[in-house]
């Protein structure tokens, strides 16, 4: 059995995250593993979503971070990695600029997807992951600036579209009644006709709350006690939160309004309960980075 190591550099709108995997390669189907995962706060969001520019200060924070991932991933002997920039850099008019210079300065490349690929990504590790998906489903990735949603219907994604409806941009008030709108006509339209579907949730977020839970691998969480913990975690000040159920700063703003769109959407949709794989985009940035190998291509340090 070979074991090597891959990586997935995720700039999203809330943290910056690198996660390294281990992959067994034996025989036909690679067994992937996560080794590491290092999160840290960037919030590029913040500016992003307002000024739609990232200031000097939080590039410097973004170089500062990819420097230090480069030497992680060196560090432990990653053979090949890929990056991507998700809502944040793609609405900063500043955006590819920035991107450059991370190149030129730290040589970390990186990629800024669309919407609709960040869905893609996220989808194809979950499919992976699950082995056995349901036959119908709708999956739910909600980030800082923007919510993924792809439809399965018998087993195969029909529809994805990404929405910019992110826990940075409420807090921010930056959400028009159009868009959620617009994001439920599309969800309830695609939900006609697909019968017995459940639900996936994806992020941060939605882990944690799950973990609040309790949640038994493999069960689901049922949307009574979704609201009961998002009403637990809201009667509570910031602070109180940091204290009361050990959330890192960054987190305990943002999963109250995560939490709320989850439940939003259930609603939408008449779904009881809630899948949480704990899978997300960097185990698919992970997985394109392994059939990028696969292709040829290794990365220097």
């Amino acid at each position: 059995m070979e074991i090597r190591k891959f990586a997935a550099v995720d700039i999203g709108s809330n943290s910056v995250r690198l996660l390294i995997a281990n992959v067994l390669m034996n025989g036909d189907e690679p067994l992937f593993k996560k080794s590491s995962l290092i999160r840290v706060p960037v919030r590029l969001g913040v500016n992003a979503f307002t000024d739609h520019k990232i200031p000097e200060v939080s590039i410097i924070h973004l170089e500062e971070t990819m420097l230090a991932f480069r030497y992680l991933m060196k560090a432990n002997d990653v053979i090949h990695y890929k990056g991507c920039a998700t809502s944040a850099l793609r609405e900063a008019v500043n955006g590819p600029r920035i991107i450059k210079r991370i190149k030129d300065k730290t040589g970390i490349q990186i990629e800024l997807i669309t919407g609709n690929i960040e869905a893609n990504l996220i989808f194809n590790s979950q499919v992976a992951s699950l082995n056995k998906i349901q036959e119908n489903c709708f999956f739910v990735d909600v980030g800082g600036g923007s919510t993924e949603v792809t439809v399965f219907s018998k087993g195969k994604p029909v529809a994805t579209k990404s929405f910019p409806i992110g826990t940075i941009r409420i807090m921010q008030n930056q959400v028009e009644k159009s868009t959620w709108k617009k994001m439920r006509d599309w969800i309830r339209a695609h939900a006609v006709g697909l019968k017995d579907f459940s639900m996936i949730g994806s992020g941060g977020n939605i882990n944690r709350i799950s973990k609040l839970a309790q949640l038994k691998p493999g069960k689901a969480l049922p949307i009574d006690k979704l609201i009961d913990i998002v009403q637990m975690i809201k009667s509570h000040t910031y602070e109180e939160r940091l204290k009361l159920y050990d959330l890192n700063p960054d987190r305990a703003d943002v999963i109250v309004p995560a939490g709320d769109i989850f439940i939003t959407i259930m609603n939408w949709i008449d779904s009881d309960k809630i899948y949480v794989p704990k899978i997300g985009l960097g185990d698919g940035i992970v997985r394109e980075a392994y059939k990028e190998y696969l292709n040829g291509k290794t990365s220097r340090f």
